[in-house]
């Protein structure tokens, strides 16, 4: 990590949206132990590789305290970082397994687990801020990908970009006017594989593209 000092995190019990307080209170009274917070993002503050998803699960994230961490979505997303130099260790799905993220940071467009998975409107909105000083915080940012629509749009949102000029697809790749690359996949779900909408190799072959362009 470098000496750049800045603050891209929203704290751990960020009061911001309230749906999102009620659903964590409730999950920290069933589940005392877990995280149930606002989840930082993971990886080395002079990344060149910025991964933004789109919210913590309930059962991982929000029961780990480290994004994708815990659910199927992180074991394709840490296997595949990993078979492209992204990563190093073994991932164990758990925040001490010693796992490392290797000039690459993963964060999400919002930090709080939404019930069933589905932040509203407004809470995507409220949350872009975090998003917004995540990106001016990494100055050796050249590439983010954006896992599904919504990271894709709060990415363009947070870069003052218009969504029109950069239409969110599966391997698209963007030149922005300002700020880095951006590339987009479908979210590494566990419903987008078993519909076969996204498989492990067109996840492989954006990171593949990646790697090529970071080389």
């Amino acid at each position: 990590m470098n000496s750049f000092n800045c603050r891209g995190e929203a704290p751990a019990l960020c009061n911001l949206c309230p749906r999102l307080v009620e659903y964590r209170e409730t999950n920290a009274s069933a589940e005392p132990n877990w995280f149930n917070g606002a989840v930082p993002s993971f990886g080395p503050q002079d990344a060149r590789l910025l991964i933004v998803g789109l919210a913590p699960g309930r059962m991982g994230a929000n029961r780990t305290g480290r994004p994708f961490t815990g659910d199927y979505a992180g074991d394709l997303l840490y296997a595949t970082l990993s078979e492209f130099g992204f990563a190093r260790g073994t991932y164990g799905a758990r925040i001490d397994d010693g796992f490392e993220l290797v000039d690459c940071m993963v964060s999400n467009a919002v930090r709080c687990a939404p019930p069933e998975n589905k932040p509203t409107t407004a809470e995507i909105n409220q949350c872009r801020q975090f998003l917004t000083a995540r990106i001016a915080c990494l100055p050796n940012l050249k590439v983010i990908v954006a896992l599904g629509r919504i990271a894709h749009d709060q990415t363009l949102k947070s870069l003052g970009l218009p969504q029109s000029t950069y239409p969110f697809g599966h391997g698209n790749r963007h030149l922005l006017a300002e700020g880095p690359c951006l590339y987009d996949s479908y979210h590494c779900s566990r419903y987008n594989t078993n519909t076969r909408r996204l498989t492990a190799q067109m996840f492989q072959d954006v990171f593949r593209a990646i790697r090529a362009e970071l080389a």
